[in-house]
């Protein structure tokens, strides 16, 4: 038997974290097994579904390593309708199931509480097809459904608990429950890997597939992700579109890294491993049912090691989309014919082992590419104080006199300034680094200086001067 996976996202919205999280497993066990990774788009919430969102999905799994070619699909849940139907009229004709028009109040009426679920009020009353009937499904009075899960045992359902659910509304269409399990029937599903909060519904598609006749596949439900105060990360509430996080700079390898460990992790006292090793490693039975938490923080240091261990060559180009505003990514504050690729490549190194994510390049560089710098006036009002222009003034005509405009040669220079007024270099340096680059912190301060160039950093320091008058 072939290994038949599928990953069955809605097109309603930005790409969740959590849904990354399943398809990387997905994808990881079919590889593992030899088998097949289905991308089946459900896309049958007309009034929310846009292109977009379909573009949206396929683009991400692109950059999370899933590529467009290299799987089955995408399919469209739209496309299967003729077959939810067909399934639905054999339910019926079965006694599988039958009709109701019951609304909710109607049953509220006869229960007398708004929370009980059906009554079961037209089993045998023998009602047909018609406007406004919705079909439900005829769940055993007796006996249990047992869910064979790989990551939760046998979870055991009562069958007499579940009420006889709407498998078709009234207007004919197949709800969810059933054109999930259609689809995987007509594809050929051998294994269900999903999030946790669909385990609810999993006793009532079992029974579909027993009632259709054909053999369940295996279940396996990961844990949910959820915030910092436990709760299941919301779109309304957390951080949770993978794009934001893209175009926040941080690199797929971290992403894809720090998604597996949610609920699981590699051999040894590690977390940050090679992907081949996860590959290699993962097994979805180790997956440890507990809600795995979504820790940002960590996601950063993560992104900070991998952004790190890149060749310089390479976090060059990554930071380009940052330097020149390309794709979706928002433009910097300078003009396109103010970016200097020389000057850079020149700082790249020392940049790079500041950032946590991408995006930071901006303000670490834009003093670089600007005509002047961006002042933080918060800066230069905790900088600028009693001494600092007479210090500027003397470091002004120190840096004028230098023959070798080198990093070495500036700070040796400024050490000098500071030393004949009883200052340690850090308080001298301040006054000067607020005046080049705008900020009390950036990238080394005279590597910085030397890239800028002599008359651009003395026509800074001058400018700060008269500000200082």
């Amino acid at each position: 038997m072939t290994v038949r996976v599928r990953f069955a996202p809605s097109p309603t919205g930005m790409f969740h974290v959590g849904g990354a999280r399943s398809a990387l497993q997905n994808w990881i066990y079919a590889k593992q097994q030899g088998g097949v990774f289905v991308l089946r788009v459900e896309d049958t919430d007309a009034a929310r579904n846009k292109p977009e969102w379909t573009e949206g999905i396929l683009s991400a799994l692109d950059w999370i390593g899933i590529s467009r070619g290299s799987y089955e699909g995408p399919y469209f849940q739209s496309e299967n309708a003729g077959e939810h139907r067909a399934a639905a009229a054999r339910l019926y004709e079965s006694g599988r199931a039958y009709y109701c028009d019951c609304t909710r109040e109607d049953v509220q009426a006869r229960t007398g509480s708004q929370y009980q679920g059906y009554d079961g009020y037209h089993r045998d009353r023998g009602l047909g097809p018609g406007p406004g009937h919705a079909l439900r499904f005829r769940t055993p009075d007796e006996g249990t459904t047992v869910v064979v899960d790989l990551i939760r045992g046998e979870p055991t359902f009562e069958n007499k608990l579940i009420e006889d659910f709407v498998i078709a509304r009234g207007d004919g269409s197949p709800v969810f429950l059933l054109a999930n399990v259609v689809d995987d029937m007509t594809m050929g599903i051998t294994h269900v890997i999903r999030a946790e909060e669909h385990l609810p519904n999993t006793p009532k598609q079992q029974l579909l597939w027993d009632a259709l006749g054909v053999k369940p596949p295996v279940w396996a439900h990961v844990p949910v992700v959820v915030n910092e105060k436990r709760q299941k990360l919301s779109k309304r509430r957390d951080k949770v579109a993978l794009e934001a996080y893209r175009e926040e700079g941080y690199l797929a390898g971290a992403m894809r890294n720090y998604l597996m460990l949610l609920g699981w992790a590699p051999s040894g006292d590690r977390e940050i491993v090679p992907w081949s090793v996860i590959e290699d490693e993962f097994r979805l039975e180790e997956v440890n049912p507990s809600p795995a938490f979504f820790d940002e923080k960590k996601l950063r240091a993560f992104n900070g090691e991998y952004i790190r261990a890149l060749p310089v060559a390479e976090f060059i180009d990554a930071c380009q989309p940052w330097l020149t505003g390309t794709g979706t990514i928002a433009p910097p504050p300078w003009q396109p014919e103010e970016y200097d690729a020389e000057a850079f490549a020149a700082v790249a190194p020392l940049a790079q082992t500041r950032l946590a994510v991408l995006s930071e390049i901006v303000p670490n560089v834009d003093f670089l590419f600007l005509a002047s710098p961006l002042i933080d006036e918060a800066a230069w009002t905790k900088t600028m104080k009693d001494g600092s222009a007479e210090l500027l003034d003397d470091a002004v005509a120190a840096f004028e006199a230098l023959e070798s405009w080198d990093a070495e040669s500036l700070k040796s220079t400024l050490e000098a300034v500071g030393t004949e007024r009883g200052l340690k270099l850090g308080k001298t340096q301040a006054p000067v680094r607020v005046a080049v680059t705008g900020r009390t912190v950036g990238l080394p301060l005279f590597e910085s200086l030397e890239v800028l160039g002599r008359e651009r950093t003395l026509a800074r320091m001058r400018a700060a001067r008269l500000r200082l008058v």
